[in-house]
C-alpha cells in the first residue's frame, strides 16, 4: 500500500485483530493476535506495526472495543485491558485517534456492504435518509441505529438496547419466559437471543416440555435443531427466530427505521438458510395496526466475516 495509511483493531475478550487501511478506504490483511500475549493495546499495536513494516508509521487510527466508552478511560468488559485513550494516541504517535463500541463500528458498516456481504429477508425498498436499525445477536446482543444528520453524515447511536426487558409474543413465549425470570430475575432480550441465551432457551423449552437438558453449548443446540435430530433443539430455534422477529420490528418502530434493519453478529450467518426459511419476517411484521407500516420495510442479514473493520476504516477516512 503506497501514501499514509490507517490503523484498525477489532478488540475482543480473547483476541485483537489489527489491519492497515489504504487512503482510498482498502483494508489490508487482518492478523488476529492473543490479547493474554501483551499488556495493553499500545503494546499489541507495536508489534503489529512491527511485523507488517509500513513505509511510515500511521497518523490515524479507530479501535473497536467490546466495552461502553465514557471518557478516556476504558475497561474491556471480558479482558484484563485497561487503557487511556490520550495515553495511547500518544504512544503511538496518533494525530487522530477514535475509539469506538465494538458494535457502534458494525453499525458504521452497513450503509457501506452490499452484494455478496448481504442476504435479504423480505421487505420493499429503503427510504432514502431514514434511519437505519443495527442488532446483532453473538456472544450479547448489541443494538445500535444509525441516524442521518442535518449536515448529512450519519450519527451512530450507542445504545445499550439488548438489556430491554424481552417481550412475549403469545402464551407459549410467556410460560417460557416465567420458567426463566424464576431463575435469572429480570429476562432482557439478551438473556434469550445471544449464544448464551440460545442455551438459556432451550433450558426453558426442555423444562416446559419435559423433557432432560442434554446440550450445553449453542454449537450443539444449534446443529441439531438444524438437522432435526433434537426436537427441544428444533422449536428452541424456531423461537429464537421468531424472538428476534419481535425485538427487530421493536426497534425498527422505536426509531422509525425507514430505512431498514441490518442483523448482524456471529450466530446467524451459520444458519442463513433456516434464518430465511424461519418465521423472523412474520412476527417482524406482526405489530397489529402497524402490520403495514413494517410490510415494506428491507430486513438484511449481514453475512460479511468482518464487519466491524469496514465501519472502522470508515472511521479513519473521514
Amino acid at each position: 500500500m503506497a501514501g499514509p495509511l490507517a490503523l484498525i483493531a477489532d478488540i475482543g475478550g480473547t483476541n485483537v485483530r489489527f489491519a492497515l487501511v489504504a487512503p482510498d478506504g482498502a483494508i489490508g490483511e487482518a492478523l488476529r493476535m492473543r490479547c493474554a500475549d501483551y499488556a495493553g493495546p499500545a503494546e499489541a499495536a507495536e508489534a503489529f506495526l512491527a511485523a507488517a513494516s509500513p513505509a511510515a508509521a500511521p497518523t490515524r487510527a479507530a479501535f473497536a472495543v467490546a466495552s461502553p466508552i465514557a471518557g478516556d478511560q476504558v475497561d474491556l468488559t471480558n479482558s484484563s485491558w485497561r487503557f487511556s485513550i490520550e495515553a495511547t494516541r500518544r504512544r503511538l504517535g496518533l494525530e487522530r485517534f477514535s475509539v469506538v463500541n465494538d458494535f457502534t463500528a458494525v453499525a458504521l458498516s452497513v450503509r457501506h456492504l452490499g452484494g455478496d456481504d448481504l442476504v435479504r429477508l423480505g421487505g420493499g425498498a429503503a427510504a432514502p435518509v431514514a434511519p437505519i436499525a443495527v442488532l446483532g445477536p453473538g456472544t450479547g446482543l448489541g443494538v445500535s441505529a444509525l441516524v442521518p444528520s442535518p449536515a448529512g453524515e450519519w450519527v451512530a447511536l450507542a445504545a445499550e438496547g439488548g438489556h430491554v426487558t424481552m417481550a412475549a409474543a403469545d402464551d407459549h413465549e410467556a410460560e417460557l419466559l416465567s420458567v426463566l425470570r424464576r431463575r435469572l430475575g429480570h429476562v432482557s432480550a439478551e438473556r434469550v437471543l445471544s449464544g448464551p441465551g440460545l442455551v438459556n432457551l432451550y433450558e426453558a423449552v426442555a423444562a416446559v416440555r419435559g423433557r432432560p437438558a442434554a446440550y450445553t453449548t449453542p454449537d450443539a443446540i444449534s446443529q441439531r435443531g438444524l438437522d432435526g435430530s433434537c426436537a427441544v433443539c428444533a422449536e428452541t430455534l424456531d423461537t429464537f427466530f421468531a424472538m428476534l422477529g419481535t425485538v427487530t420490528g421493536n426497534l425498527v418502530l422505536s426509531v422509525g427505521a425507514r430505512g431498514g434493519a441490518f442483523i448482524a453478529g456471529g450466530i446467524l450467518p451459520r444458519m442463513a438458510d433456516a434464518f430465511q426459511r424461519s418465521g423472523f419476517r412474520a412476527r417482524f411484521e406482526d405489530k397489529g395496526r402497524f402490520q403495514s407500516y413494517l410490510a415494506p420495510i428491507p430486513v438484511w442479514l449481514v453475512v460479511h466475516p468482518q464487519p466491524a473493520f469496514i465501519g472502522l476504516a470508515s472511521l479513519v477516512r473521514t
